[in-house]
């Protein structure tokens, strides 16, 4: 065999993996289902958000108000989502054919990954404007302005997010190969654990975990972060640097443990 065919073989080989992913992720209903959920709760959010905001004597601007519905609600969806996306696969059996016709594991998780990075992308900057639209024409002209600055941070930030979000899911499923297990896992790190850290004495750590980094990267430098109250102590891109170290460490760690363990 040539070089060039090697060459070529090992491409098609990647490539097909990708492919075959991405089919795999829009041939089920659970996908499907977890969009919608996410897309109803925040539009549900902004817009009783953006009602109580003609009676509400915290005003909040739009852009706020879709960060608290991401935060809340909506990233539970995309956990869900990410974590079907591994688990689904152990649990019906699927895994065998897949890593069948796809025998090199790094590649199976890379693939997976490499379609849930741009659509959950896509996904979290679609939702954050339709949120912001929704808010701000509920609100009425109460409320705070949104400036097309901070619109745009929360819409990116939130893209970036739920995109490396994803990533964790993806890691944290492939180690423990049960979806039960997985989503106990990332909503413990995104929620109770900073809080216990801070209770033990040390709340500086707590924008270094993925959550609270992941909502710095939606709001501007040197705003108060609308969840704990504090302002970051980084610029919003460096949030989404913290949230790719996890989800990095995520994926590291689930292909180890699939490259260990038989299917």
């Amino acid at each position: 065999m040539t070089t060039a065919t090697a060459s070529s073989v090992r491409t098609g080989g990647r490539s097909g993996a990708v492919a075959a992913e991405w089919t795999k992720f829009w041939s089920v209903r659970a996908t499907w289902w977890c969009l919608i959920a996410g897309t109803a709760l925040m539009l549900g959010y902004s817009t009783l958000s953006g009602i109580a905001q003609h009676f509400d004597d915290d005003p909040q601007a739009a852009n706020t108000i879709t960060l608290g519905a991401g935060f809340y609600l909506t990233q539970f969806a995309v956990i869900a989502l990410a974590t079907l996306f591994v688990t689904s696969e152990y649990t019906g059996g699927g895994i065998r054919s897949t890593l069948l016709w796809t025998p090199v594991r790094s590649r199976v998780v890379l693939a997976k990954a490499a379609v849930l990075l741009p659509v959950l992308f896509a996904y979290g900057v679609g939702i954050s404007c339709a949120g912001m639209a929704l808010a701000s024409v509920v609100k009425n002209g109460h409320g705070l302005p949104t400036s097309l600055e901070a619109g745009f941070t929360t819409a990116f930030g939130m893209g970036g997010y739920f995109a490396l979000l994803g990533l964790v899911c993806t890691g944290v499923g492939w180690a423990l190969r049960s979806a039960a297990g997985t989503l106990v896992t990332v909503i413990v790190l995104l929620v109770p654990l900073p809080l216990i850290v801070a209770s033990l004495g040390l709340p500086e750590l707590i924008p270094y975990f993925p959550g609270i980094a992941g909502v710095n990267a939606m709001v501007e430098a040197g705003r108060p972060n609308p969840i704990t109250m504090a302002p970051a102590p980084y610029a919003p891109w460096v949030g989404l640097l913290i949230c790719a170290a996890w989800a990095g460490a995520a994926l590291a760690a689930g292909a180890a443990v699939l490259r260990r363990r038989d299917a």
